[in-house]
Formats: C-alpha cells, sequence, structure tokens
C-alpha cells in the first residue's frame, strides 16, 4: 500500500529577495497543500513581494518554489502562468480603454477548464451588465471582480490573490470573502490569499501566516487570531513599538507549540501613533522623527494599547450612564442638513439626541461626535481611515463606527439617511446592537435588494423616494416619517422596560426552533407541544434565518435552540442561494446553550428559476417547488461531506447536545414514493455524522426509525429537550 502524501500546491523554502541592499524576504518558508491559506501582516513586510516572487516577477537571490512539485524559481512569468498560476495583483491593473468583454476575451484560452466566460458571468452577474465597459468606467468593487475573473478564466490550479478586498465597500467584502469559501469548498483551485483584513483572512481559511519584516513569523489558528485581540495588537497593528516581534515573537511561539507557561512581561514599553495630530485627506507623512518625539512610554501595570487609550478617545458622555440616547449618524459632510432635520425632530419630543459624523472626507463639521473620534477606534487610528481611496475609507470608517458603536451602554435608537455609501457605513455597526434596539436607516437603495445591509439583524429600511440631496416637500415628508416612525419605536421600548405597558405575555423562557416547508409540519407539532412551557420563535431557515437566530443566541436571548432544519449548511457547501456563513452553529459552540439538532432539508440545495441552476448541476435531479425555487436533490458523496462538516461542529459544543438522524426521510420530499426519497444518500449523511462525532454523555446521536415530519420523531426531540433545560421556571430569559 503506497504512503506518498499528495504533493502541495505551492512550496517555498528559504526564499530571498533582495531589492538592491534591502533585504525585502529573509528565508521564508510555506507550504499551501489544498483550499485557502492567508498571510497577513502589516504594510512594508514583504507580502506583495512574496506574490511577485511566485509569480517570476522578481528574481530571487536564494532559496526555491514549487508548484505542485516542479521548481520554478527561475521560470519567467509567462511559463508560470503556463504551468496552472493564477495572479490577481494589488491594485487590480486593468486596461482603461478594453471592455470587460475584451478582458475576459485575452485572458480565456490559457488553459482549458471549468471555467468559461458564461461561468464568470454566471458567478459575477455584474460583469455581464457591465461587459461593454471600459475598465475606466467600473466602480472600485466592480474593477476587483474583473480582476478575479480574469485570473479565474485562465483556470489555474493555484491562485494568488494580493489584496483582493482592499478598497471595497463593506457588502462587496462579504462577496469576495464568499467567493474564496466557495473556491476552498470546490477544492479544485487552491488560493494563496494577501490580506490585511483580519476578518477576511480569518474567515476564509483555517490557518493564517503571519508576515513580520520579511520572515513568517509564525502560522496560527485562524480561530485564535480572530478573537485575540492582544496578538492582532502586537504583530498587526499599531502600538507598542514592533521591534522585538521577529525574533522576540520566536522565543513565544515555540513556547506556546511546546505548552510551557510563560513568564509576564514586565518593565515599560514605548507607545508609538502613527499620527501624533488628527489627518486630514491631503495630510503629508509624519515623519519618523516627529513619531519619535510624540512617543510616550506606558508603565508596566499596563498591557494593552486599545485599554490605555480607551478614556482618552471617548468623549465622557459616552463613558456615564445618563438617559437613553438616539444617534442621529450619517456623512455630514454631504448630508448635514437633512441629517440635523431629522435630529430637530426627535429632540423636539422630548429625546436626548447625539449628532454623529461618518463622513471620509476629513472635513470639519459641527456635531457631538466628529469623524476623527470615530476614526480613532480604528485598528490603524486615523491613519487607517482618511486616504485618497474612497472605497478603502469607507470600509475602515464602518469599521471604526462599529467598534465604536460597540462600547456605548445607552443607545435607545439610532437614525440614518444617505445614498449606498452612507448604509455601507452605519449598517454593521448597527447589526451589531442587540435585536430591539430600533434602528432605521432612510435610503436610495433601500427599494432594491437590502439583505447585505440589514443581514440577521431588526433593522428597518426607508426608501427615500427623491435622493437624500436637499431638503424639499418630498424629502422633508419622508424624513419626516422616517424620524417618527423611530421616535414611536423607542418611545414603546422605553415605556416597555420602565414597565408601563400591562399586557406583555407570561415571560416564559424563549427558544429557538429553524423550519423550512418540506418541516413545516414538524415544527407546527414540537411547538404546541413546548408553547405552554417555553415562547416558541421560528426561524425560516433560508441562511439569513439561522444566521438571526444564532445572533440571539449570542445576545442571551435565547434559552436553548432546537435546530430542527439544518439546510443552510447543504446551500453554503453546494453553491445555493440559501447559504449558512462558515460561522454556522458558533453562537451554541460559543454560548454553550441546550441543543437538539437534526438534518432537516439536507436533502436539497435550493436554487431560482430553473434556468438560473449553474451548467455544472444542469444533469441532476431536480424538484420545481414553484416558478422562483428548484430543489436539487443532493448525492451520497455531497450529503457525506455535509456531515462530515456538521460533525465537526458539533464535537466543538461544550453544551449539552441530542443530534437526532430520521432513518425514514429527512423530509417531506425525502419519504417513500416522494421525489427525492433515496436511502443511499440518507445513510451517506448519517454514517458521516456517526463517524465524525466523538459521543459522550453529554454529546449524542439518536437514530430514529420514521420520518422527520412523524409524530413518533416529534415526540423524541421534545422528550430530549425539557430534561436539558429543566423546569420552565429554572432559567429565565434576558430581558429585552
Amino acid at each position: 500500500m503506497s504512503d506518498r502524501r499528495p504533493v502541495p500546491a505551492l512550496e517555498v523554502k528559504g526564499l530571498d529577495v533582495y531589492y538592491g541592499h534591502s533585504h525585502a524576504l529573509q528565508g521564508v518558508d510555506l507550504t499551501l497543500d489544498t483550499g485557502v491559506f492567508s498571510v497577513v501582516g502589516r504594510n512594508g513586510m514583504g507580502k506583495t513581494t512574496l506574490c511577485k516572487a511566485i509569480m517570476g516577477l522578481v528574481r530571487a537571490s536564494a532559496g526555491s518554489i514549487r508548484i505542485r512539485g516542479e521548481e520554478v524559481t527561475r521560470l519567467n512569468p509567462a511559463r508560470i502562468a503556463r504551468l496552472g498560476v493564477g495572479y490577481v495583483p494589488q491594485g487590480r491593473r486593468l486596461w482603461r480603454s478594453l471592455t470587460v468583454d475584451e478582458h475576459l476575451a485575452l485572458a480565456g484560452g490559457l488553459r482549458r477548464g471549468a471555467w468559461t466566460i458564461e461561468r464568470i458571468y454566471d458567478t459575477f452577474p455584474r460583469l455581464a451588465e457591465r461587459k461593454n465597459n471600459g475598465g475606466n468606467q467600473l466602480s472600485g468593487g466592480e474593477q476587483q471582480m474583473l480582476a478575479i475573473a480574469r485570473a479565474l478564466l485562465t483556470n489555474p490550479q493555484l491562485l494568488i490573490m494580493d489584496e483582493p478586498t482592499e478598497g471595497l465597500a463593506p457588502v462587496i467584502v462579504a462577496q469576495v470573502e464568499e467567493m474564496l469559501l466557495r473556491l476552498g469548498d470546490e477544492g479544485d483551485i487552491s488560493v494563496l490569499v494577501i490580506e490585511q483584513n483580519i476578518g477576511v483572512a480569518t474567515a476564509v481559511s483555517r490557518n493564517v501566516a503571519i508576515m513580520v519584516n520579511g520572515r513568517i513569523n509564525r502560522i496560527i489558528d485562524s480561530a485564535r487570531l480572530a478573537t485575540d485581540r492582544e496578538l492582532q495588537q502586537r504583530l498587526l497593528g499599531v502600538g507598542t513599538h514592533g521591534a522585538d516581534v521577529t525574533e522576540a515573537e520566536a522565543a513565544p511561539a515555540k513556547a506556546e507549540a511546546a505548552g510551557t507557561p510563560q513568564p509576564e512581561r514586565k518593565g515599560p514599553a514605548r507607545i508609538y501613533v502613527s499620527n501624533p495630530v488628527l489627518p486630514t485627506r491631503w495630510s503629508q507623512p509624519v515623519p519618523i522623527a516627529r513619531i519619535e518625539s510624540a512617543a510616550r512610554t506606558q508603565s508596566a501595570a499596563v498591557t494593552r494599547l486599545e485599554e490605555t487609550t480607551r478614556t482618552r478617545r471617548e468623549p465622557a458622555a459616552s463613558r456615564t450612564s445618563g438617559p437613553p440616547i438616539v444617534l442621529v449618524v450619517g456623512t455630514l459632510d454631504t448630508k448635514g442638513a437633512e441629517l440635523r432635520f431629522i435630529r430637530d425632530i426627535i429632540a423636539g419630543i422630548g429625546l436626548r439626541t447625539r449628532l454623529v459624523d461618518v463622513s471620509t472626507s476629513g472635513k470639519a463639521t459641527s456635531c457631538d461626535v466628529t469623524a476623527q473620534e470615530i476614526a480613532l477606534n480604528h485598528g490603524r487610528g486615523g491613519a487607517g481611515v482618511f486616504g485618497a481611496d474612497r472605497g478603502a475609507s469607507v470600509t475602515a470608517m464602518a469599521e471604526a463606527f462599529e467598534r465604536w458603536l460597540r462600547r456605548q451602554g445607552n443607545i435607545a435608537g439610532i437614525i440614518s439617511a444617505g445614498g449606498s455609501g452612507g448604509a455601507s457605513l452605519v449598517a454593521p455597526g448597527m447589526r451589531a446592537l442587540p435585536i430591539g434596539v430600533p434602528k432605521l436607516i432612510i435610503s436610495s437603495v433601500a427599494s432594491g435588494d437590502v439583505g447585505p445591509y440589514v443581514g440577521p439583524a431588526d433593522i428597518t429600511m426607508m426608501y427615500s423616494v427623491t435622493d437624500v440631496q436637499g431638503l424639499n416637500s418630498i424629502s422633508r415628508t419622508v424624513l419626516g416619517n422616517g424620524a417618527n416612525a423611530l421616535i414611536g419605536m423607542v418611545k414603546a421600548r422605553l415605556d416597555q422596560q420602565t414597565g408601563k405597558q400591562r399586557d406583555t405575555p407570561a415571560n416564559l423562557p424563549a427558544i429557538g426552533i429553524t423550519m423550512f416547508g418540506v418541516t413545516t409540519r414538524a415544527v407546527q407539532k414540537i411547538a404546541a407541544d413546548l408553547r405552554e412551557d417555553f415562547e416558541c420563535l421560528v426561524f425560516h431557515a433560508t441562511g439569513v434565518g439561522g444566521r438571526s437566530m444564532e445572533k440571539l443566541v449570542e445576545s442571551g436571548q435565547l434559552a436553548g435552540v432546537i435546530d430542527l432544519t439544518t439546510t443552510e449548511v447543504c446551500d453554503l457547501l453546494m453553491g445555493g442561494v440559501f447559504p449558512a456563513t462558515d460561522d454556522r452553529f458558533g453562537a451554541i459552540i460559543r454560548s454553550r446553550v441546550p441543543y437538539v439538532g437534526s438534518v432537516g432539508a439536507l436533502d436539497m440545495a435550493n436554487f431560482g428559476a430553473p434556468d438560473t441552476i449553474p451548467e455544472r448541476y444542469r444533469q441532476r435531479k431536480f424538484h420545481v417547488h414553484n416558478p422562483q425555487v428548484t430543489l436539487m436533490r443532493t448525492t451520497p458523496e455531497e450529503n457525506e461531506r455535509i456531515g462530515r462538516w456538521i460533525g465537526e461542529r458539533l464535537n466543538q459544543m461544550d453544551g449539552p447536545v441530542r443530534f437526532f438522524l430520521p432513518e425514514g426521510g429527512v423530509s417531506a420530499l425525502d419519504a417513500p414514493g416522494q421525489p427525492f426519497w433515496d436511502p443511499d444518500a440518507d445513510a451517506a449523511l448519517f454514517g458521516a455524522l456517526e463517524r465524525t462525532v466523538r459521543q459522550t454523555s453529554n454529546r449524542q446521536i439518536i437514530r430514529i426509525k420514521r420520518n422527520i415530519n412523524d409524530p413518533e420523531f416529534t415526540a423524541a426531540i421534545v422528550s430530549a429537550f425539557r430534561p436539558l433545560l429543566g423546569r420552565a421556571g429554572s432559567r429565565r430569559r434576558v430581558a429585552r
């Protein structure tokens, strides 16, 4: 029996690159087997040089680069591309005069494969709409789509992506992130992602390499990096001086691997701020001497820069409890009159308000919280927010505003008005607020697809009718309606919190239940059996439904979960239209709430109308649910993959877990005589779960010889769930 290991997609050993006398890459070692692998680091650490060296655009002084076992260190870029390496360069590098169609025609034909121009247009519908536009007529997001599409069209086996989300709005960043996850799941292309966006880097790959001063400082689990703010600050942020993050960090890295405890760091630390004065978009780089002179010494008693600067960064009003505040947020440099109009209406009825500026122009405005104050909450401070690239500035300001908003403790409601940019700025912060806090966005984009803005949160979006540009008879009416709508929501919630509303239902513990059309009968029976003891909140498993349920879990508003319908995982892995995120089950893992789950509707992937089904699935078994929804039956191979994916998440749950397998079928369509009845596919799913899950007394897989909608199956679910929560009165729901 052969024990040969598969050849890595990319293997870099001892790579050195010089620019004159500057040693840019210093003995870099890196291996990418399959899937997606991220490399992160600050500017100037050598990340782009690594990409160029792999592509043959800069010459290596020493070391080796192998692509699927073949040495390419001395090959020219054209030869490397023909070996199956695609490259998405930083800055996109498009031809201004060529149309989208002409860009793709030039890239096509280098290598035959699954990626065709038709598939590109199917994957990026926006490019299809703009196919006759030149490179200089595209937005930043469209340009990035085209740069990625151009590389995919070469049908690479290895794809190198240098800063793929740089300068993109949050909505486009999410689309790029989803595409990377899909590429990793499909497994046909290995992807090396160079990123500064920690959120993207950790979301798309299991492990992340951190590059410091031309070296791979360490390779770390992405989940740990995503949650370890101190480590991010030390290796990637602006703060404690980084002179010791190469050799000094190497010893702790080795000690961590060996499991030895580390002595506490003592002594003073030098603190550097990249911008001693608030920057504007016209600011010049601050001289090193000035940064040195503005630096200060931090005592040994303080361990985190973020903690030491918090008091100075936040205005006094945000640190005191005080009466509840309504935030009026937007880009005051362009929407000042409209936002002040809203503020005056809200303040006029006696509610306390704060006017918050999130504009990125750097212009001074009259408000309660300036854009400069908000920008200081970004990981790189004002330097990371105010710049020439508007898309990058919007992304950074949205991140800074979300961080600022998380630290405000007395928000009664929040309202904003603007266009797509304004909505992109405020929506991530609004999504971070608890369910129940009134949130309203008045925008010109509110009549289209608002899913990317609303996500799993209870954000209300109101169409502005006219553009939010100046006050007129129409805009005054719409903005006034929005302001008064928020006033009504805020006052009703405040009345409820002070006990003025006496007709509220009994304070029963709330539980979440997931449902799809093909599991409705089961959910109705479960809810009917439990309604005397629990408030049953049902979530439709359309991607956002699962995220909404987990958001309530995260905020402590659910005492337990009956996750009967996990079909969103199928769409995530198969490319359906109702996908979960990769963090599906994450809230249950982190909160340890009692969890009862099942495999509801994992027999199907969901697509739109029949003509929207991807080409690779055209020969499969389908069921037309309605003219807009087409269901595809999953195969045994796909079900095995789904079972492993879910099983790995169940293993991470430390709370009580009971997971049920209905041997009589996982949906109404998966039953004898029904179109999706396939015992072999179900057996593959069940077998993969049982092989993957490490069963204990607290984590059990249970088989039931019934269909998921049968009364005997729902009775088993209810009987297993009750003991996990104990008496109904023993668990109280968090006040909303």
